[in-house]
């Protein structure tokens, strides 16, 4: 019997080389190498400006505190997605507004999402599920709709004139749709480079931004360094210069800066990046096939239009339910294979119970959570462990 993990880190001796080498340096904290990794990710998503931290939910949570949300404002989210999406909400004191998916689909009803946004909606937040860039014509449109609704009370929300849509693309970087890449589309964008994302820096994060009209990128760089380094206003790297020791604590910020440790497994992952996200896209092509003749829907990663990074591979059991579901998870384990669910809508978790929220006014997230199973999807997976997987998931479904 094998042993195959859902989503173990690929790393090889690139990754450790590049942490040797910022080992050696002397320089593991927030440095040169971070600063390297943020200019690669700008030029990989045809932005000017990224800011990297240690999480991609930091680069949410901070980017709603730069744009001024906070209590009495509204943060649309979809009800299908990781707590992360609407945690970000409460920190800052601002209220979460779920929308249900559409019908037979993993995205929000955006019909939904239009009649969701009131005088007090100030951001929405799509999520790329899976790493397929979700319709943000449809979300665009959607805030066109109601942008008479807009209350700015700040001069960056006024710059927009309108809702903001910050992406969670957590799963979605290297994903592209009508030309564009991920990360170039939504007002904001945010990755995740979590151990189990396509490109990881163990923990780590980055953030990209479209130029706003009259606010000035630096200026929006320049909140990143103080709201993620304490309020202090030179990080350490400025610091290093002689004779230039003294700072000032303009705020007292937070601590979510990324490392130069962290960047060095980055900058070794974007080298291999193009190669891994084939290697996606081959696993995804055989699985595809495989599964034509069952009794299942599958997400579709690639189409005339758009390609996704390919993070997850999502298969529901069409016809079945939470416990026919469950049962194929344990069989699946039982014989070497880690597979999962994504995901378990918010309205389902205590934290969001407990705010007030139930899965009956979520019926379409229900039934795509039901039935669904999350096969192994890495660059770690041989073609023979591959067809294990098909092999054995095909005999236990078809029982």
């Amino acid at each position: 019997m094998k042993n195959i993990s859902f989503s173990p880190p690929d790393m090889t001796e690139a990754e450790i080389a590049e942490v040797c080498e910022a080992l050696r340096s002397g320089w593991i904290t927030t440095g040169p190498r971070t600063k390297e990794f943020e200019h690669l990710i700008a030029m990989c998503c045809n932005t000017s400006k990224v800011v990297c931290l240690n999480s991609a939910t930091a680069c949410m949570e901070l980017i709603l505190r730069v744009l001024g949300v906070g209590p009495g404002d509204e943060v649309i989210v979809p009800a299908y997605t990781y707590t992360a999406t609407a945690s970000v909400v409460c920190h800052v004191g601002a209220k979460v507004v779920m929308v249900d998916t559409a019908s037979g689909s993993f995205e929000m009803d955006y019909v939904k999402l239009a009649t969701s946004i009131t005088e007090r909606t100030k951001v929405i937040i799509p999520v790329d599920l899976g790493g397929i860039i979700c319709d943000y014509d449809k979300v665009f449109a959607a805030v066109e709709s109601q942008k008479h609704l807009f209350r700015p009370s700040n001069d960056i929300q006024k710059a927009f004139g309108r809702v903001i849509v910050l992406a969670d693309a957590a799963h979605a970087f290297g994903a592209k749709r009508h030309g564009k890449i991920c990360g170039e589309i939504a007002d904001f964008t945010s990755f995740s480079f979590h151990a189990v994302k396509n490109l990881t820096t163990a923990e780590g994060g980055a953030l990209t931004w479209k130029h706003i009209p009259g606010i000035d990128d630096e200026w929006i760089y320049k909140q990143f360094q103080l709201l993620s380094l304490h309020g202090q206003n030179k990080d350490a790297l400025a610091k290093t210069k002689l004779g230039s020791w003294e700072y000032d604590i303009v705020a007292p910020n937070f601590k979510c800066n990324m490392t130069d440790i962290m960047a060095a497994i980055g900058l070794a992952q974007l080298k291999r990046y193009p190669e891994m996200l084939y290697r996606r896209r081959q696993i995804i092509n055989r699985y595809n096939e495989a599964l034509k003749g069952c009794n299942v829907q599958v997400l579709d990663h690639y189409g005339d239009d758009y390609s996704s990074s390919g993070h997850l591979y999502l298969v529901r059991l069409l016809g079945k339910d939470c416990d026919s579901r469950n049962k194929v998870i344990v069989e699946m384990a039982e014989r070497g294979i880690a597979c999962n669910v994504h995901y378990k809508p918010l309205p389902m978790m205590t934290a969001y119970k407990n705010l007030g929220f139930d899965i009956k006014d979520y019926p379409n997230a229900y039934k795509q959570y039901c039935n669904e199973v999350t096969l192994p999807l890495h660059t770690c997976l041989s073609d023979e462990e591959v067809e294990y997987v098909i092999s054995n998931f095909v005999e236990i479904i078809s029982k």
